[in-house]
């Protein structure tokens, strides 16, 4: 009886709450309010933009900062469900790869003004006269920057999943599901978790274009930072322009503290490593949820539940199981499949050659491709010097993570760092000493090319074995050979994928970079990009889907011949375990 009562008075001392919790239950309350306030203000009437225009007046940033972080956060939550399923499927399913990783090609190079000439709209329809249609053309325009490179990252892990960890789970008789939720996201998720932060980057890059929507005569300008931006640019206000950048940054480190940083710290235990690594990533915010009493009560219903659903034995396909265990494809089934793809592949073509033959002749796709061949140049060219410059310092971070979680945040605003707010210096610079904008425009690509690359290397240094590292010093390798013979086969894989949506990123770049204005000042270089923003200001939609359909053609081409060969070598070769 004694010892009864003694477990209930712990118990009661156990679910007690302290000091922890309520500093979170203040961050958390804070965090309902402000999620309440965002979606109130999608409900309200279309005509209410226009009643409230959008102001540069500095204390409108706050509310503006908090309508641009909801969509985006609205957006990640969308693209990570996105990311768990299509990844999955096509990492388990190897007629399914044959479909869907062509596909997310040629997702992730249609750009961002493609995606909102033919969805706003639709989504304008879907909701008349309420301001959730523009809402949801925003938060789709915003998603479509940020999922594709989520799933090529957990795409990439689930299929390097190191053969000793597959055999394990052979041996433990896990189901597909079981094996899915204990080995592939544990697994992908240091990658994953460094994507989903370029991708809320890569959400600041494309902000203007999603949130000041301009296709034809069809305009529409949502409150938030972008519209503050293209704004200011419109009426050469520099110190909006500064406002808006410092706006920018407070928001970034207040997403990287409370949301990221413990993120990173917490899926620091899924590091595929036999030895334990000697600086773990810290979060306070992290701490501080563990260290209260009554939250964590009330999570654990939460808790028992994930543990009951990822527990469940259902059948799914398995990567890794031997040649015995998997039954042989049937080659009549695989060439009926393949007849199949044809056939879509050259319905699709034709119903495309049909549009565009009615008011496009063959010069006009001439110019058009000529246009890209300018693009792809410029392309490869950045792709190459962020090669060269990223991969070192990416490999420096991501094995200091002390070193990572000071730099984390700032990289982060580099990433998110619009091209649009670069105008005033390139236009300026271009106009007053006469330069070729085909040349110095192509910098502001770099904007969005380099930093996949980054954070992708960083992503597959901290995820990089210490008992790897360890074996290399071990055997005194150093220099040159440390670098051939042991870090750069490690992160191999990680760079690929970074360098597959850097290219996307670049083409997608294109948009912003080969047209630049400030004030009354225009600038535009020779390129796809600008030939698809021309089209699309203009409202000319024949010559929109001639430029997306030439842009998705070259930048499959280029992905078929030169990134999935080199994906192929690393996956055969370079797989750990």
């Amino acid at each position: 009886m004694k010892s009864k009562s003694i477990s209930v008075t712990s118990t009661n001392r156990a679910l007690r709450p302290n000091a922890w919790d309520i500093v979170a239950l203040v961050l958390v309350i804070g965090a309902i309010v402000l999620i309440v306030y965002g979606g109130k203000q999608t409900i309200a009437p279309l005509s209410e933009l226009e009643h409230t225009p959008v102001s540069l007046d500095p204390t409108t940033l706050p509310l503006y900062a908090l309508r641009t972080i909801t969509r985006m956060l609205l957006a990640i939550i969308c693209s990570t469900v996105f990311t768990f399923v299509y990844a999955a499927i096509a990492a388990k399913s190897r007629r399914a790869e044959m479909v869907l990783i062509p596909i997310l090609d040629i997702l992730q190079s249609v750009p961002i003004l493609g995606f909102l000439t033919f969805t706003i709209v639709f989504f304008m329809n879907l909701f008349p006269g309420q301001v959730l249609g523009a809402e949801l053309a925003s938060v789709f325009a915003i998603f479509t920057s940020q999922a594709w490179n989520m799933t090529f990252s957990m795409y990439q892990s689930m299929r390097n999943v190191p053969k000793d960890l597959e055999e394990v789970t052979q041996s433990f008789h896990l189901s597909g599901w079981q094996r899915f939720w204990r080995l592939d996201v544990p697994f992908a998720m240091p990658g994953l978790i460094w994507n989903a932060m370029m991708s809320m980057s890569g959400g600041w890059f494309f902000v203007v274009a999603s949130e000041a929507i301009t296709v034809g005569n069809t305009t529409v300008t949502l409150p938030g930072v972008g519209s503050y931006v293209a704004l200011a640019i419109q009426q050469r206000d520099l110190p909006a322009i500064f406002y808006a950048m410092l706006a920018m940054l407070l928001v970034i480190i207040a997403y990287d503290q409370l949301l990221f940083r413990p993120i990173i710290a917490w899926a620091d235990k899924f590091r595929f490593e036999q030895t334990a690594s000697g600086e773990p990533p810290t979060s306070w915010m992290l701490g501080l949820f563990r260290r209260t009493r009554a939250l964590r009560a009330i999570t654990l219903p939460l808790s028992a539940i994930n543990h009951v659903a990822s527990n469940l034995r259902i059948g799914l396909p398995k990567l890794g199981t031997s040649a015995k265990a998997r039954s042989q494809p049937s080659r009549l089934i695989d060439g009926l499949w393949v007849v199949v793809i044809l056939a879509g592949t050259a319905y699709a073509a034709w119903l495309t050659y049909r549009y565009l033959s009615a008011s496009l002749g063959v010069s006009d796709i001439l110019i058009a491709l000529r246009d890209g061949l300018f693009t792809l140049l410029r392309v490869i060219i950045l792709i190459s010097l962020a090669t060269l410059i990223w991969v070192p310092i990416g490999v420096w971070i991501g094995l200091h993570p002390k070193l990572a979680e000071r730099i984390q945040p700032l990289a982060q605003f580099l990433a998110a760092f619009p091209a649009n707010l670069a105008f005033p210096i390139f236009v300026v610079a271009i106009f007053r000493f006469r330069l070729d904008p085909d040349v110095w425009l192509s910098p502001l690509m770099l904007l969005g090319t380099q930093w996949y690359i980054l954070f992708n290397v960083i992503a597959g240094a901290s995820a990089f074995p210490s008992d790897l590292r360890e074996a290399a010093s071990s055997l005194h390798l150093s220099g040159w050979k440390w670098w051939f013979k042991v870090i750069l086969p490690g992160i191999f894989p990680y760079y690929i994928t970074g360098a597959i949506t850097a290219s996307g990123g670049s083409w997608n770049a294109s948009i912003v970079a080969e047209v630049a204005s400030w004030g009354d000042t225009h600038l535009q270089a020779t390129g796809l990009g600008a030939y698809i923003a021309s089209a699309t200001e203009a409202g000319d939609f024949p010559r929109v889907v001639l430029g997306i359909a030439t842009m998705c053609l070259l930048v499959t081409l280029f992905n078929r011949l030169v990134w999935r060969p080199l994906y192929a070598f690393g996956e055969r070769r370079l797989r750990l375990g």
